[in-house]
């Protein structure tokens, strides 16, 4: 049997992962019995986190909002921040980033006390970052559809489509994609009886019913190529680019929006993932450095297009 301090940190971890955990199960997970699984729940109170606690066949444990920021070492500017700036790098075109950057929102936005909640929403709506950003989802809104997605639970909402009036919608949740700038979340309508793609900003009042169901299979390759699909967005270009300029002059120019990869004193590989390779030039030409193009073609093709468009602008009569 795990220590005391390991098996509480294990139990804080478990309700974090599940909107509700039957008590049975909780302490089959732990190894435990109920009576010691009751003991670690009251010590996780003690410590401050808001465990709620039902009886009945249906009974068992989940971890609630509390009045106060459970012990996470973060003060309440610190939490705010966290919070926005989770929610902002699910958009930041960093590959991996979305669905990790989603499931530590979950977890913040979930024990917020709901005067940061407000604070959270109020600061992203006002934020604009250089790369763009779509329009504001609140921080409830999103995490509520998230958590509706990972405990396969069916979902209840209002939705606006854009010229149409306002509709209630049941819905199998299955993931929340972010995509040009925008949250989406693809579920199976059951008023429909049909997948659909929804913009999160159109979403309101999303309630879980506290059904669970199995999942259906995804008519597509994924749900990102499924919102690709419905919303006519163009597939993302993976620019490769030797930078002949050291990794800490191209991060200072490029920050969050590539990957770099220092190769030596003077080298580094530069990685940018965007739908228009605008911008991937426009990066490179603000570094003011020599570079080399490893990919794609298309790439190559439009730097050389937008190269002889400014020589020719050079080439005026005397």
């Amino acid at each position: 049997m795990a220590n005391t301090s390991s098996r509480t940190l294990g139990l804080l971890s478990l309700l974090q992962t599940h909107r509700h955990w039957a008590g049975p199960e909780l302490a089959e997970r732990l190894g435990v019995s109920e009576r010691t699984l009751r003991r670690d729940v009251e010590r996780l109170r003690e410590l401050g986190y808001p465990v709620g606690a039902t009886r009945g066949t249906d009974g068992g444990y989940q971890l609630a909002p509390g009045a106060v920021l459970p012990p996470l070492l973060l003060d309440d500017e610190e939490a705010v921040a966290l919070a926005v700036g989770v929610g902002d790098a699910a958009q930041s075109g960093v590959a991996g980033m979305e669905e990790a950057s989603l499931r530590a929102l979950t977890k913040v936005v979930r024990v917020l006390p709901p005067r940061l909640r407000a604070r959270v929403d109020a600061l992203r709506a006002v934020t604009r970052f250089a790369g763009g950003s779509g329009p504001v989802v609140a921080s409830g809104v999103l995490t509520a559809v998230a958590q509706a997605c990972r405990d396969e639970e069916r979902l209840r909402f209002g939705y606006t489509a854009r010229g149409s009036a306002p509709t209630d919608r049941e819905v199998e949740p299955h993931r929340v994609v972010a995509l040009g700038g925008r949250w989406y979340l693809v579920a199976y309508d059951l008023g429909r009886h049909d997948w659909r793609s929804f913009r999160l900003d159109r979403l309101t009042g999303p309630t879980a019913t506290g059904t669970r169901f199995r999942p259906r299979l995804l008519p597509s390759e994924d749900a990102v190529a499924f919102v690709r699909a419905a919303s006519g967005t163009p597939a993302p270009y993976t620019v490769e680019v030797l930078v002949h300029a050291p990794a800490a002059r191209v991060r200072q120019v490029v920050g969050r929006w590539g990957t770099i990869e220092p190769l030596g004193r003077d080298g580094c590989r530069l990685t940018m993932t965007s739908t228009s390779l605008d911008w991937p030039t426009q990066a490179l030409g603000n570094v003011g450095a020599e570079f080399e193009i490893l990919g794609p073609p298309e790439f190559a093709a439009h730097v050389r297009e937008w190269g002889a468009r400014f020589l020719r602008g050079t080439d005026t009569p005397a």
